[in-house]
């Protein structure tokens, strides 16, 4: 009777299974830690709350804003630097211009007067 040769148990299988099973585990770490972080929320100056929104607007924005506007959600447009509050609609929600009584918007700085060197030309 023949002899049985024992059985070469594969190692390297085993270390691939190890090395594709470390490699999802890295993975899964690194997604999660991507999605934790991108649920923060980017915070702005101490002047503004969340959404970026100022938290307290000036007493005389107070003075001269018409009623019917919502003075709880107000930020400053960049492109303009005017005031800008949130109006949610029937349909939509949006940012319109702070208007005073008199229906003029509100500005932090004057409007785009022509410079000097455009009246000179």
């Amino acid at each position: 009777m023949a002899l049985a040769r024992p059985r070469k148990i594969n190692h390297s299988s085993k270390k691939k299974q190890k090395v594709v099973l470390m490699y999802k585990s890295v993975g899964a770490i690194g997604g999660a830690v991507f999605l934790l972080a991108s649920c923060t929320e980017y915070q702005e100056a101490d002047l503004r709350g969340s959404g970026g929104f100022i938290k307290e607007l000036p007493e005389a924005v107070l003075t001269i804003a018409a009623p019917y506007q919502d003075l709880t959600a107000v930020r400053i447009d960049p492109e303009d630097g005017c005031y800008v509050y949130r109006h949610a609609g029937p349909v939509e929600t949006t940012f319109l211009p702070l208007r005073s009584v008199r229906g003029r918007p509100i500005c932090t700085r004057p409007a785009n007067v022509e410079t000097e060197s455009s009246q000179a030309g």
